[in-house]
């Protein structure tokens, strides 16, 4: 039977560092503590990081295999806790493939929470990572029994998934306002009732033409790129006549193409709103891509290869989503049923649209966007969501 939240414990650690290294990792029932599976490595000649992350691994790849959706992972390593939220860098080559590996298992949840805590605290896993490194170092120990996940419960009987099912239509039925509760439907929804964000990349930049990084340096427009803000405004006030507010990010590419945009509405005012800024690229800021992959391989894969991972000095995607999600919640809850205009970046365009179509991190990579591109999607106030358009260029060719 999958269980939904777990907490996983893990500690690693070797006798000299390096020297004889091994790991211990226990997943618990978050809500009766129960423990539900132990993991327990001997790993040769190590230091106590490739250790500790070796753990953590362990204990997310049995919470997967126990079938959780939400899962707190608790260490008493700062250095694992603080990388794997993002904070800080991982500096140290070797330690770059394993915390890759580990946030391509965070991905497969639908939420993952880091938590530092003392060692007395985390005494399980501290014990199961002990015997390892005993076992690693030739001593003789008491066997622990921590190859495979303790029974968690028999099969769910067939009135018992019959139940859930049950369950789970009823709670369809109440409307929540989570999207994924949602009931699938082709039927038309009354437009009225629907709030539509108009999303609009700036226009172009310098930096745009030359392919570098452009997170928080504050690149103004280029002349082309404030004919394109003309040519978005006049699209803008075509597809909607009646705009609530026009939001944008601080950068000044993105006020100045707002600017253009609200002159075009009838000089509406623009609302700064922090949380559409672009992703903080930290040391690649001002970078071309050549420049980036040449300078930082690792962690350009890293990176690439999962949305926790941040630039060196930088912000992660993770942290990029949670509060473009939290901006557009908010426009949801502020504005029933109208239309509001926002003037963003890259990022947090694609991961509001990737939410929107519920899509998976892959898209992120998949979807261009050009410069003064438009995309249009609703949201009704049962969670429902239509995407209209992505990447709308029309009005820049007809320029």
């Amino acid at each position: 039977m999958a269980v939904r939240a777990v907490v996983v414990e893990a500690d690693g650690g070797s006798r000299g560092n390096p020297g004889p290294a091994g790991y211990g990792a226990v997943v618990r029932d978050r809500d009766s503590g129960e423990v539900l599976a132990e993991r327990s490595e001997a790993i040769g000649t190590n230091t106590n990081n490739v250790a500790e992350y070796r753990g953590l691994i362990a204990g997310l790849e049995a919470a997967a295999e126990l079938g959780a959706s939400e899962v707190e992972a608790r260490m008493d390593s700062k250095l694992v806790v603080e990388q794997m939220s993002g904070r800080w860098q991982i500096k140290h080559p070797g330690l770059r493939p394993l915390a890759a590996q580990a946030a391509a298992l965070v991905d497969r949840f639908d939420s993952v929470r880091f938590s530092w805590i003392p060692r007395e605290r985390n005494k399980h896993a501290d014990a199961l990572a002990n015997a390892a490194m005993d076992a690693a170092a030739g001593t003789v120990v008491q066997r622990v029994e921590a190859e495979a996940p303790r029974a968690v419960a028999a099969p769910d009987s067939p009135a018992r998934v019959a139940a859930r099912e049950a369950a789970a239509r009823a709670a369809t039925r109440t409307g929540g306002s989570d999207p994924a509760t949602v009931k699938p439907s082709w039927e038309p929804r009354p437009s009225f009732t629907a709030t539509r964000l108009i999303l609009v990349r700036h226009g172009e930049t310098e930096w745009t033409v030359q392919q570098r990084y452009a997170g928080r340096a504050d690149v103004p427009l280029s002349d082309t790129g404030r004919a394109q803000a003309r040519a978005t405004a006049a699209r803008v006030a075509q597809l909607a006549p009646s705009v609530a507010a026009v939001l944008s990010s601080p950068l000044s590419r993105c006020t100045a193409t707002a600017e253009a945009i609200a002159a075009a509405l009838g000089d509406l005012p623009v609302r700064r709103q922090d949380d559409w800024i672009e992703c903080d690229f930290g040391d690649w800021d001002g970078r071309t891509f050549a420049e980036v992959r040449e300078g930082w391989p690792g962690e350009l894969d890293a990176w690439l290869a999962s949305t926790r991972v941040a630039p060196p000095g930088g912000e992660s995607f993770a942290t990029v989503a949670e509060r473009t999600a939290r901006a557009v919640a908010g426009l949801r809850e502020a504005y029933p049923g109208e239309t509001v205009v926002v003037v963003s970046h890259v990022s947090p365009i694609k991961l509001a649209l990737r939410d929107a179509l519920a899509a998976g991190d892959d898209f992120l990579h998949r979807l261009y966007l050009d410069a003064a591109g438009i995309s249009v999607f609703d949201m009704w106030p049962d969670g429902g969501v239509a995407v209209r358009s992505v990447n709308d260029t029309a009005h820049l060719a007809a320029r």
